[in-house]
């Protein structure tokens, strides 16, 4: 049984990882992901694509990776302690995108699958995944697509579920030494088992394939936005705190590390340049600033968007 689930899964990771590489690729228009088939000598292995220094994307990968092992690593464990010991397998595909152009926003996602077997004890399951947004000038119509999409990815499967796993990204997706989140948040869900295999694969796909939709529109509209140095120095400043994030607190990156892992395969989501200031701030009432003041902590986008849309309508009906 848990065999059949994962060949499932697998088929549809392998086939999402074929679409998002095309897809990116035709909207790069110039660059191409090079594949490097890799195997894992404790069981398991991958195929990473990256595509470098295309006109769009300056980096951007696209992982898929199933490994396998006797014993779950740490990582994997500290929220459910009875699992320790299990053999497991773990299937999953990541993609993060570090575009050139600084008005165009860094994104990362990714879809997961683990089981833990245990001789004579049925096999424990579980989904994971969700995918956010990173801008580094950030517009607001931007973010509310990207949020609306989200919404409309979870709406067949209840309405509190995109509450629930906005919620969710916003407190994962926070660095907790900076006291500020990483971007605007998006999805994010792990331990996911209720409802039976069946329901909760179905949302698993609806988050992997609403990507694209929520991506592109974005990258379409702010690809040709005119930039400069000073543009470049401060995205590669805030690219610092992707790679702090990374390092200190995201569960995949330890997971990967922990389970002997492919390092550079894990360390494929680093963006290609980043730098750090010593106690920068930035200059009062700049676009810097703004990224700061008004986007870098949780907010109800789609609710503001609406009491701002109602707001309009009043005024349109004062007006007439």
């Amino acid at each position: 049984m848990a065999h059949a689930y994962l060949d499932d899964v697998k088929t549809y990771l392998h086939t999402l990882q074929d679409t998002l590489c095309q897809a990116l690729a035709a909207e790069d228009g110039q660059g191409e992901f090079q594949e490097d088939s890799w195997q894992r000598e404790e069981g398991g292995g991958g195929r990473s694509r990256v595509l470098e220094n295309g006109r769009v994307f300056e980096k951007g990968g696209v992982n898929f990776s199933h490994v396998h092992g006797e014993q779950l690593p740490p990582s994997a464990t500290a929220a459910r302690p009875e699992l320790a010991g299990r053999g497991y397998h773990a299937v999953g595909v990541s993609w993060v995108l570090h575009p050139h152009n600084p008005h165009v926003p860094t994104s990362h996602g990714n879809v997961r699958f683990f089981i833990a077997e245990k001789d004579g004890e049925a096999p424990v399951w579980w989904f994971g995944g969700g995918y956010d947004l990173t801008p580094f000038y950030p517009v607001w119509d931007d973010v509310v697509h990207w949020h609306e999409t989200a919404r409309q990815a979870c709406e067949p499967f209840g309405e509190t579920v995109y509450p629930r796993y906005k919620a969710w990204c916003d407190e994962y997706f926070y660095l907790k030494h900076r006291g500020e989140t990483r971007g605007v948040g998006g999805l994010f869900f792990d331990d996911l088992n209720s409802g039976g295999f069946e329901a909760c694969f179905a949302f698993q796909r609806a988050v992997g394939d609403s990507f694209l939709d929520a991506y592109l529109p974005i990258v379409r509209r702010r690809r040709d936005a005119e930039y400069g140095e000073h543009e470049r120095d401060f995205q590669a400043y805030r690219r610092g705190r992707y790679v702090e994030f990374n390092l200190v607190w995201d569960r995949g990156t330890l997971f990967g590390l922990q389970s002997g892992g492919r390092t550079e395969s894990i360390l494929m989501s680093m963006p290609p340049m980043a730098s750090w200031r010593y106690g920068w701030t930035p200059e009062p009432g700049s676009a810097e600033e703004r990224l700061y003041q008004e986007f870098l902590h949780p907010r109800d986008w789609l609710g503001e968007q609406e009491a701002l849309e109602r707001t309009r309508g009043k005024n349109k009906g004062a007006d007439a």
